[in-house]
């Protein structure tokens, strides 16, 4: 008989729904887990978030009070999707109270925020896996085994981009995300964090940045009330935009390699458009979140006019065999996030890391906070 394994929800924003729904569909993609997620108590501020949340999914428990799930002993892990302002005060406490974590990137609001996570989870013997999720599609998994493979060469340079449109509305709400006292350093945070998780996920640690960061629309309009993904506030009292909407960043890799990343919640005609294109010496690979069971290869002999052919990926990439029984079938960012609850999962049962970690967060957030330095100082910066 599989055992199950207690699981909370802090924070029923989007995120928070997107984690739900990822425990209740892990047992269709992946049938024979050591444990099987059992919903005991869902945490919201807003009034009557949480009691909605429980009726739709079946959670046992709704509260207004985080820490009534930290002192739940039937609770032993633990979603938390609050704003970054709230990550290092409730991953701190839930981890000392003996529960396993599965946080949202950032982790806080620097790197500090995220070392201050990371060691409580390690002086508690718990797991912490981070919600990086874009390095779980399985097109990015065979992008790096044909890199450890040496399948195009020694990387000389990457370009890592992730393009939003998200914020680019005039009339966009002045929600947490674009105060610096609760949403940090902005699209840094949001968007860039996941760029830097993907270069050192695929090329290794990056040595030293010089960065570039500007807010383009730098007020709007504060919500009469809760607010839940991206929404709108026409009418509403301004307020001034307290992070940066755009950044561009150098890159340089401890193996030599260069790269550039850049991000942006406000470019109009960009919908998600996330991905990289990696060059080596014998050839390139293309990935497009858009198209994300595609990837791009490039490799041979040729070295001038070499063509480019697109690989749709299979069961034998990543998780997508639990989820599709042949290439080319369509894969979507909720089958990401039932990955990420898979090794989280995995990580408990088995008691050692795996997927994207705390200690992968707060190496992250090292580089992110080099990048907001660099952009102050007009020069390179190395992480520490």
């Amino acid at each position: 008989m599989v055992e199950t394994l207690g699981v909370a929800v802090v924070g029923f924003g989007w995120m928070g729904r997107v984690h739900t729904q990822a425990y209740v569909r892990l047992p269709h993609h992946f049938p024979q887990p050591a444990v099987r997620p059992l919903l005991v108590a869902v945490a919201d501020e807003v009034p009557g978030r949480a009691e909605q949340a429980a009726e739709q999914f079946g959670f046992a428990r709704a509260t207004r009070d985080w820490r009534e799930v930290a002192a739940d002993p039937r609770v032993r892990a633990v979603s938390v999707t609050v704003p970054n302002l709230l990550h290092r005060e409730i991953g701190v406490a839930l981890a000392g109270a003996g529960k396993h974590l599965w946080i949202e990137k950032p982790v806080g609001l620097t790197a500090d925020d995220a070392r201050a996570v990371a060691a409580a989870a390690a002086a508690a013997g718990v797991q912490g896996t981070v919600g990086f999720n874009y390095r779980n599609a399985p097109a990015v998994a065979a992008a790096r085994e044909l890199l450890r493979a040496d399948e195009i060469g020694r990387v000389t340079h990457a370009r890592i981009r992730l393009l939003s449109d998200y914020a680019a509305h005039p009339e966009g709400a002045l929600t947490w995300r674009y105060e610096r006292a609760r949403g940090g350093s902005g699209v840094l945070a949001d968007l860039a964090s996941h760029g830097v998780d993907l270069a050192r996920h695929l090329l290794g640690e990056i040595e030293s940045v010089a960065a570039d960061t500007a807010v383009f629309v730098p007020e709007r309009a504060r919500p009469a009330g809760a607010t839940a993904g991206h929404s709108r506030a026409a009418g509403g009292e301004p307020g001034p935009v307290e992070n940066d909407d755009y950044a561009g960043c150098l890159l340089r890799f401890a193996s030599g390699a260069r790269g550039v990343l850049e991000a942006s919640r406000v470019s109009v005609g960009e919908q998600n458009n996330y991905g990289f294109e990696i060059h080596g010496t014998r050839g390139a690979l293309f990935w497009d979140f858009r198209r994300m069971g595609e990837l791009g290869v490039s490799r041979g002999t040729a070295y001038q006019d070499q063509p480019v052919g697109t690989v749709h990926v299979g069961p034998g990439d990543g998780d997508y065999g639990a989820f599709q029984p042949g290439a080319a079938c369509a894969m979507g960012y909720d089958d990401l996030k039932v990955i990420e609850a898979h090794h989280f999962l995995r990580s408990i049962t088995e008691g050692v890391p795996c997927g994207a970690t705390l200690d992968d967060a707060v190496a992250a957030a090292a580089v992110l906070d080099a990048m907001a330095r660099s952009a102050g100082e007009r020069g390179w910066v190395r992480p520490e």
